[in-house]
């Protein structure tokens, strides 16, 4: 069974710190993701939320080349965001920085990018932009089923050896392409992924609306894996942009409605009303601790526009479930 510890900074009670074992990295439960830092938010505003992450024991933050590219002026900014703020801070050694490459050019998303060559410029720009001579996490932000997982696993463990990565992991790949990946790096005593990232929150999504096909949606073998080899999950959209807290305020938005509003999402938005009642929290710490009590390691990511918005997604670190709760709401 794996274990989350609690830790203590300024003498007070903070979120948990989970150890990613194949890694030696010692995390806070909770991820910053940082995909509109620097671009839109200004870089003041970015720094606000870090700085309020932190005081409150995280240590995680979680990036990737391709942010913010989508926008004028945006190529970068993330990655130059936190680079500049861990200058600023001269924290670097006290933070998880982790970020992604070998994304597709956003104009051809059906052509993958993880050649050696592709991969060698990713990784130089992420060290180059984050000001930082190594990465802690390096996540592949896309698969390439046409290429054999041990060509790619080979590709990575050059930048391992160097210095240049601590550790390795996938965004977007299915189980079966994770399992494979782990079984030549068993059998060739290579680094294998230490942690997996795709979309999966308390809220079952209305697939066919989702327009990024490239996207891993977790499905019940994804899960399935995760329980049975313990590989921790860092999922996105953790909080379903909103969609329960949205819900219960009143103000849901409609592309949230779009993609959320289902039967099987408002019998669940019943059952998380009664646990907040109960528990005596926000929806955003159901939404969060139905992830965070999971049988296996489980760091969502959140992201955060105003001070308001993160203090209420950290307001969880507190809160485990019991399994009857979540059997609860995966039943609904």
């Amino acid at each position: 069974m794996w274990r989350a510890y609690r830790q203590r900074v300024k003498g007070k009670n903070t979120m948990r710190t989970v150890v990613i074992p194949a890694g030696n990295l010692k995390v806070g439960q909770i991820c910053l993701g940082a995909v509109n830092f620097g671009k839109p938010l200004s870089q003041a505003e970015s720094f606000r939320l870090m700085d309020e992450f932190v005081d409150h024991g995280g240590n995680f933050l979680d990036s990737a080349r391709v942010y913010a590219a989508w926008l004028r002026g945006g190529a970068n900014a993330s990655e130059k965001t936190i680079g500049a703020w861990m200058q600023r801070r001269g924290n670097r050694d006290k933070i998880i920085v982790a970020t992604k490459g070998g994304h597709p050019n956003l104009a051809t998303m059906d052509q993958a990018r993880l050649t050696p060559r592709d991969l060698r410029h990713d990784i130089e720009m992420s060290l180059k932009y984050l000001q930082t001579d190594v990465i802690d996490i390096y996540w592949l932000h896309r698969d390439d089923p046409l290429q054999p997982v041990g060509a790619i696993l080979d590709m990575l463990q050059a930048h391992i050896r160097s210095g240049n990565i601590r550790a390795i992991a996938c965004s977007n790949w299915t189980a079966d392409r994770i399992r494979a990946a782990s079984a030549y790096a068993r059998q060739h005593q290579l680094s294998d992924f230490v942690a997996n990232q795709f979309m999966w929150s308390a809220a079952e999504p209305n697939r066919a609306t989702v327009a990024d096909k490239t996207i891993v949606i977790a499905s019940e073998s994804d899960l399935a894996y995760h329980r049975e080899t313990l590989l921790p999950a860092i999922p996105y959209t953790a909080q379903a942009r909103g969609f329960f807290s949205k819900l219960a305020a009143g103000n849901a938005q409609p592309a949230n409605m779009v993609t959320f509003d289902n039967p099987i999402n408002r019998r669940r938005f019943a059952h998380m009303q009664a646990l907040s009642q109960q528990y005596e929290v926000s929806m955003s710490a159901i939404v969060l601790s139905y992830l965070t009590s999971q049988p296996f390691p489980v760091i969502p990511i959140i992201s955060a526009s105003t001070l308001e918005q993160l203090r209420d997604s950290l307001s969880s670190t507190e809160l485990i479930l019991s399994p009857e709760d979540l059997t609860t709401l995966e039943a609904a």
